[in-house]
């Protein structure tokens, strides 16, 4: 069965946002007095809801602090080092051969769809989506939960066997898996330390693999999950 879509994740591998974010949250802490535990901040990346950094810093502090107020400065701080990043290499490349070969292009994060359209705009990137999915805040359609990945296939009408997702993080890659689909790791800055093991191939970039080639070892390769997850009985 030929593969007819790509699925993009966004934070971390369309755009290196995780590094940005990474850093605007240290910044925050150290402001503050202390230091934001990378352990407990592992569990945020590709997800939403999973740990709540802000009651955090306040029990470290051992009082409240003005989250409105410093939580703006965090994010403005963040913005400032997002102005120069570019596009992930091999992500226009890939992009590319998709329109030529007329494959499906989706993102699906679970981010903002405010946060993707604003990065979007900047990179000059909206057009050329056939479907955008975001999990907006709510955890309960974040990954590592497969909602979205569903989401994804029902509205570009393919089934998983058909698609190939693109992850950088240890949760937007159990999500695809969970949705029976072929997964590409790519580590970013900050995933790199995460292990992406879990995947079903590893590229330290994009751009190491040609897109034609990558066809040609996913075809097929996610048949058996699919034929798993197409079971009436398995998803009841």
């Amino acid at each position: 069965m030929p593969i007819r879509a790509f699925l993009f994740d966004f934070d971390g591998l369309i755009l290196d946002t995780e590094t940005a974010s990474r850093a605007g949250w240290r910044w925050l802490y150290e402001q503050h007095g202390q230091q934001l535990p990378d352990d407990l901040w592992s569990t945020v990346v590709g997800t939403h809801g999973s740990w709540n950094v802000m009651d955090h810093l306040e029990q470290l502090v051992g009082e409240p602090i003005d989250r409105e107020s410093w939580n703006e400065r965090r994010y403005a701080h963040e913005l400032t080092l997002l102005e120069t990043e570019e596009l992930r290499p091999g992500i226009l490349d890939y992009l590319a051969f998709a329109q030529e070969r007329r494959l499906k292009r989706a993102i699906v994060s679970s981010a903002s769809r405010r946060w993707i359209d604003m990065h979007l705009e900047r990179l000059e990137q909206t057009v050329g989506w056939d479907a955008i999915i975001t999990a907006d805040r709510d955890s309960a359609r974040a990954k590592p939960n497969p909602t979205m990945y569903l989401e994804a296939l029902e509205v570009l009408g393919v089934s998983a066997a058909e698609a190939i997702v693109f992850e950088d993080s240890p949760n937007g890659i159990r999500a695809g898996k969970a949705a029976g689909i072929f997964v590409v790791g790519i580590p970013n800055d900050v995933t790199r330390e995460y292990g992406l093991e879990e995947a079903d191939l590893v590229l330290e970039s994009l751009a190491d693999l040609p897109p034609a080639e990558l066809l040609q070892r996913a075809d097929g390769g996610g048949r058996e999950r699919a034929a798993q997850h197409d079971d009436p009985e398995r998803r009841a």
